[in-house]
């Protein structure tokens, strides 16, 4: 009998001594793992404190994260991007064998547009089914009508994001870029409308609110503009335009780079894909879970329809942040168009000539028309040529009355015998040295568009000589020739490869098409 009450009692004590024992377990105290992460999650402290409470692993974000990642990854556990996109093609240029982290994607939001609503009812007053495309949002750009806020994409997943949405949209293929897609001449006009910047999408917004009467439309993620206008931040909400030409998707996700921390961070991810996570992640950061069962609220219903791919080459990526620039650069380019007037220019060839400066001054209402038009800030000198200079014209657009002007130009009548397309070329080269001198951090090229071979004036020997002399600038100004009719060919592209431009073929397209490809860009 004493026997079986001493077996319970004994059982009992150890319990005890095994609750005291694990109390004093490192288990009982929150495990703090460092996160590098993106600056937008900082909306996810509150609910970081419900996932220690729950696990007793303490997530400490570094909010410092960049597109690529780059810089030192030591002391880290985790990372936690918009995307791992640019990062992973980091690492697959990289020339060494480095395995990927494990990756899983929290929450999602696309990039999109917030317009005020007299910019909304603008645009959609022109617009087809009144559904607007980032054609769009270029064409009003370029026009001078519509200023917009962005992110830096050389520093912002959010600004990264947008501008590959918006090249791709320009491009027109339906599929990743290729560095063959990308050309400065398809972003020039929309970038001229960018008014706002910051490093970081949560600075940009913050500079919004304090400058609302400078932007007509900011450019973030979904979640951003929702959350900006729950905040009672503006005087009017934005009205978020998911452009039908498709938009890039952010996944957010979680990824490993501590592999010691592999159990940590499984049930991290297990804890934020749970049903009540999710539903508290809609509810506080307004983004799309990344579970399907989870019901939206209805701003979040909208349909993203297929989500444009992200380029899978980082040269791609690069090229294209090089064209861009420096976002809301004030400064338009300058290109200086050399255009055959001779006779056998008359009749249609100069109908199609006057029908391609009317299509690159808005009146073309294609997507690509639309990115390929002359621009607000954009300074343009056009060369009237036969055999000698007959006429010049420059401009700096400011709104229609600049374009209308350089219209009635090409259009005026005097056309003269012989061609002399060598001094003529020579001729844009003394141009374009008085307008570096006066303007040399603007960038300048020349087109030269011609239908005939060179029978006047320079030969093509007697042009390099002199062009040879100039100054350096100079020098490096491109040329890029539009073959058109009887031209010589090869002739053109010589002078293309010598100055460092291109030629391209209007027999084989037209020569709307010719000076849309062109533009004067590299």
């Amino acid at each position: 009998m004493t026997t079986r009450l001493r077996q319970p009692a004994l059982a009992l004590g150890l319990l005890l001594v095994a609750a005291v024992l694990s109390g004093c377990t490192e288990d009982s105290e929150p495990r703090t793992l460092r996160v590098l992460a993106s600056p937008e999650l900082v909306d996810m402290e509150p609910l970081l404190d419900d996932l220690r409470d729950d696990t007793g692993i303490d997530l400490d974000l570094d909010y410092k994260a960049t597109p690529d990642l780059s810089g030192s990854l030591d002391g880290y556990d985790f990372a936690w991007p918009a995307t791992d996109r640019s990062y992973l093609l980091r690492l697959g240029a990289s020339g060494k064998p480095v395995a990927r982290p494990e990756s899983t994607a929290v929450m999602r939001s696309p990039v999109v547009v917030g317009l005020t609503g007299a910019a909304a009812d603008r645009l959609r007053g022109g617009a087809p089914g009144k559904r607007l495309s980032w054609a769009d949002i270029a064409d009003a750009a370029a026009a001078g009508s519509l200023r917009f806020g962005m992110a830096d994409p050389r520093r912002s997943d959010t600004g990264r994001a947008a501008l590959v949405g918006v090249a791709t949209a320009a491009a027109g293929t339906g599929r990743a870029l290729r560095t063959q897609d990308v050309s400065c001449d398809r972003l020039r006009g929309f970038r001229s409308g960018q008014t706002l910047t910051g490093a970081s999408s949560r600075e940009l917004i913050d500079t919004y609110v304090r400058r609302q009467d400078d932007a007509d439309a900011l450019i973030a993620h979904e979640s951003e503009l929702l959350t900006l206008n729950a905040s009672r931040k503006l005087r009017r909400p934005l009205e978020i335009v998911h452009p039908e030409d498709g938009m890039v998707l952010s996944d957010f996700p979680l990824l490993l780079l501590n592999t010691g921390e592999s159990r940590a961070y499984r049930e991290v991810v297990d804890w934020l894909h749970r049903d009540e996570t999710q539903r508290e992640l809609v509810r506080r950061t307004w983004r799309r879970p990344a579970t399907q069962d989870v019901p939206r609220p209805v701003e979040l219903r909208e349909d993203i329809g297929n989500a444009l791919s992200y380029p899978d080459r980082p040269e791609v990526v690069r090229r294209l942040m090089d064209d861009y620039g420096t976002p809301g650069r004030s400064t338009g380019d300058h290109v200086v168009f050399l255009l055959d007037f001779s006779t056998s220019m008359r009749g249609p060839r100069m109908a199609a000539l006057r029908a391609a400066f009317a299509d690159l001054s808005g009146a073309d209402p294609s997507a690509a028309g639309k990115f390929a038009r002359f621009y607000r800030g954009e300074k343009l000198t056009v060369v009237r040529f036969a055999g000698r200079v007959l006429d010049e014209r420059t401009v700096t657009v400011r709104g229609d009355k600049d374009l209308e002007a350089l219209q009635s130009f090409v259009a005026e009548g005097e056309f003269g015998d012989d061609t002399a397309v060598w001094s003529a070329l020579g001729h844009g080269y003394t141009s374009a040295s008085g307008a570096l001198r006066e303007h040399p951090d603007r960038p300048l090229s020349i087109v030269l568009m011609t239908d005939g071979e060179s029978n006047a004036g320079l030969s093509y020997g007697e042009f390099t000589r002199r062009h040879a002399r100039i100054g350096s600038a100079a020098r490096a100004v491109p040329t890029f020739p539009v073959h058109f009719g009887e031209a010589d060919a090869k002739a053109l592209r010589r002078a293309a490869d010598a100055t460092g431009g291109r030629m391209v073929d209007a027999n084989s397209s037209s020569l709307s098409q010719a000076f849309k490809e062109i533009r004067g860009c590299r």
